[in-house]
């Protein structure tokens, strides 16, 4: 599983001209999953981005209850080096990773933080600003 983590001052995720998602004040995380994820990376990678000290003054979500956006991105698994195309093939199927996305975000909402999401195998218009800019790519 690999998580890209922004600090946020705002960020939203619209679907079909519809915002399905929006935070102020937060983390953006993109995530990717790929084959040999389970539930258990999932609840690991859901601790982990909780507890990360990313916020002002070292401080993380669960310190300062900010929410979390979750977004589940594919594309943090394709592999560009060879040629110009990327391969997808690290990316875990959609029937994988749906739930898994899933369960991170429950993940998240069982240690107490207000989850927004996109909607997985959707046409996402992801919107953001990041702040500091501070962004951490988390892998498990």
């Amino acid at each position: 599983m690999r998580a890209v983590v922004q600090t946020v001052s705002r960020a939203s995720v619209t679907v079909d001209g519809a915002v399905v998602g929006a935070i102020s004040d937060g983390l953006l995380v993109l995530l990717g999953v790929t084959h040999a994820d389970t539930d258990t990376t999932a609840t690991t990678m859901a601790r982990k981005v909780h507890e990360l000290r990313i916020l002002d003054d070292e401080r993380s979500a669960a310190d300062t209850g900010s929410p979390i956006l979750v977004v589940s991105q594919f594309t943090l698994y394709g592999d560009a080096r060879k040629g110009r195309r990327p391969s997808w093939g690290a990316a875990a199927p959609a029937e994988v990773a749906e739930p898994l996305v899933t369960a991170f975000a429950e993940a998240l909402r069982t240690r107490g933080a207000q989850v927004e999401t996109g909607r997985f195998r959707a046409h996402m218009l992801v919107e953001s600003v990041n702040v500091g800019p501070r962004t951490v790519l988390l892998e498990l």
